[in-house]
């Protein structure tokens, strides 16, 4: 017979008395401890959460949905935390801003 060893972690929670003491009469209900009641609960619910994350764009922009664009972004960002951009425009003025649109 094959076991299979599930990875837990342990963490203490505090919760007011009430709660716990609501939590205490519906485990004693269904005849299990408070602590295996309360991880019933919350491994049922965590079971049931669909977490995706696919979009790093707040406003939803399809830009960073291709893997190219951010690849680049990250890039970008990896390199200025580093010091290494490849290139810097700084514009102080309307006609610094006017004479680089119009390089463009």
């Amino acid at each position: 017979m094959a076991t299979i060893a599930l990875q837990k972690k342990r963490k203490n929670i505090d919760l007011p008395i009430e709660t716990l003491q609501k939590l205490s009469i519906m485990a004693a209900s269904q005849g299990k401890s408070v602590k295996a009641f309360i991880e019933y609960i919350l491994v049922s619910k965590a079971d049931t959460l669909k977490i995706e994350i696919s979009n790093p764009s707040p406003s939803g922009d399809a830009y960073f949905a291709n893997p190219v664009n951010l690849a680049e972004v990250e890039e970008r960002v990896k390199e200025h935390k580093e010091g290494k951009t490849k290139a810097t425009v700084v514009l102080h003025s309307v006609e610094d801003i006017t004479n680089f649109i119009n390089s463009l």
